[in-house]
């Protein structure tokens, strides 16, 4: 009896179980709430928005200085914070694969044989993480683009990885910037097995995206022009020093995801 009941307990949960796991509709019938939730906030896409304030104490362009920058001259001050939205995701993944595909579907109303063998076709070798990002600032935009298009391997395989649970890090493997593919996104890969295993399965419970990057060429640049043999005064070192922010070309991406969620039709999807 004691041994009935602990079976038809386990039958109880593992029955809970199957019937708690999520339910996908075939995603070609995706609409576009469908596509964004997919895309945007789901166990394969999150979106990390990041708040710029330094913008909120520039000097109205009116009143702009000579020591003052000349892209704030040109461009203008917004003098208001300066949001960013960075759309993180497992490319890799099928299901983010068939929402891109679906929402060119959506847009177009076409769908042609490369975007559905991009979307059916089988699991990357590789794990790829695709980063874009959003913002209503011109400026702070350009920025972000000479950010990921200067970014390269030399400086982003020691800033890259993806870092599970027990701390394990699983380094970059290669980095694709916007420039070099059709999506327009900073691809980031990583390798998918080690010694023939996969590195990520259902009980690693939690895996970490993190990558960042600064770009201080144009820093230096601005402190030290070249040509100029003596250090710059106090007053032109402090104007400089308060304009670098008008010079950088940065970037700090951090996501969290659970790689339990990233059950879809049953199997495993990264």
């Amino acid at each position: 009896m004691y041994k009935s009941a602990i079976v038809s307990l386990l039958i109880a949960v593992l029955s809970a179980g199957a019937t708690a796991q999520k339910q996908f509709k075939p995603w070609t019938v995706w609409d576009k709430n469908d596509v964004e939730k997919i895309l945007n906030d789901s166990a394969w896409g999150q979106t990390q928005i990041e708040t710029d304030t330094s913008e909120m104490f520039f000097t109205p362009t009116t009143q702009v200085g000579a020591g003052d920058s000349a892209n704030r001259r040109e461009q203008g001050a917004t003098n208001q914070a300066t949001s960013v939205k960075f759309r993180i995701r497992w490319l890799s993944a099928k299901p983010i694969r068939e929402a891109l595909v679906r929402q060119e579907q959506l847009n177009t109303g076409k769908m042609s044989e490369q975007l559905q063998f991009f979307a059916a076709g089988p699991s990357y070798t590789r794990i790829v993480i695709a980063v874009t990002f959003e913002t209503a600032d011109q400026r702070f935009g350009g920025k972000l683009l000479q950010a990921f298009g200067s970014a390269n391997m030399g400086v982003l395989q020691n800033s890259t990885y993806l870092e599970l649970k027990n701390g394990k890090r699983i380094f970059l493997q290669q980095y694709v910037p916007p420039k070099d593919n059709l999506l327009g996104a900073a691809l980031f890969v990583f390798p998918r097995n080690a010694e023939g295993k996969p590195l990520l399965t259902a009980d690693t419970v939690g895996v970490r995206f993190h990558s960042e990057y600064e770009n201080k060429t144009a820093l230096d640049s601005s402190l030290n022009p070249p040509g100029q043999t003596s250090r710059p005064t106090n007053s032109t070192s402090n104007s400089r020093v308060a304009n670098q922010a008008d010079n950088a070309f940065k970037f700090k991406l951090d996501m969290r995801f659970k790689i339990p969620d990233m059950i879809y039709h049953g199997a495993l999807e990264y």
